[in-house]
Order: C-alpha cells, then sequence, then structure tokens
C-alpha cells in the first residue's frame, strides 16, 4: 500500500509542479530539465549540471527512478505513523509531512548538494506540501479495510 501510495503521491505532485510552473510563468520545458538535472546529477555527477542544447533521455530517466524511488521510501517512513491518525488529521499532517521533506530536501541535502539551492521556491514549496497531502490520504484510503466500518475521528 505505501509503495503505490508513494507513487501515486509522485505522479501527482510532478502533475502540480508542472501546472504551477506553468501558471508562475516559468519555462517549460527548461524547468523541468533543470530539475531533472539536478536529480541526475545525485548519482551521474556533477557534470551533468550544465543545461545542454536539447535533452537528454538517459538524465531523465535517472531523474524519474530518484525521484519515485524516494516517492517510495518517504512513503514506507510515512505509512509508520500514517495509519494510526485520525481521519481529520491526515491532511494536516500530510501537509507537515510534505513541509519538512522540503526542509530536509531543499536545505538539509542542500549541505552535501548545494546545486539543489537554486530550486528553493514557492512552487516546490507547495509541490511537497501536495505530496504529503496525497501522499497520506492515498496511503489511509488504500490501507482502509472495506468490512470494517470506519469511526468518526479514526
Amino acid at each position: 500500500m505505501a509503495v503505490v501510495a508513494g507513487l501515486g503521491a509522485g505522479v501527482i505532485a510532478t502533475v502540480a509542479q508542472i501546472a504551477m510552473w506553468w501558471l508562475a510563468g516559468m519555462p517549460l520545458p527548461e524547468t523541468l530539465f533543470r530539475d531533472a538535472r539536478l536529480a541526475a546529477a545525485l548519482v551521474m555527477g556533477i557534470e551533468v549540471l550544465p543545461p545542454p542544447s536539447t535533452p537528454q533521455w538517459n538524465i531523465l530517466l535517472v531523474a524519474t527512478l530518484i525521484h519515485f524511488l524516494l516517492s517510495v521510501l518517504y512513503a514506507l517512513i510515512a505509512a509508520h505513523w500514517v495509519s494510526r491518525l485520525g481521519n481529520g488529521s491526515v491532511p494536516f499532517a500530510g501537509a507537515l509531512y510534505g513541509l519538512t521533506l522540503y526542509v530536509i530536501n531543499l536545505y538539509g541535502f542542500t549541505l552535501l548538494f548545494p546545486w539543489f539551492e537554486v530550486a528553493r521556491d514557492w512552487v516546490t514549496l507547495l509541490t511537497h506540501l501536495v505530496f504529503g497531502v496525497v501522499l497520506t490520504a492515498g496511503y489511509r484510503l488504500l490501507a482502509r479495510d472495506p468490512h470494517r466500518p470506519e469511526r468518526p475521528g479514526v
């Protein structure tokens, strides 16, 4: 359940991020390719950071794999506490989890990978919030036992 919830939240958060980039007037696909290079550099090295003149599919593939691996990892971590939440607190806890991931990813990890500083913006923050809310709600939905009636507040 956590794997499915993590993959689903990763997809929905990515779609939300692209929509927010578009609404903010940020250049597409340049911003997408920039973020792909940032992620791919984690395993491919900093040589992939300078923008190429054309999309490089190996970079996009590595970045996508990293994105979904992290989405599943974060879902597995959240699965330990999400099932204990009351229904009313799931969206708030998800947003708080997304905010925590934003701080860890964009402030903690930049100590090791400083190139991520360029992605510190309101779109990335909101994308992390979307991820957290969708992740926790999706996990709770998938974990629900259809044979047991829901109790209010549980």
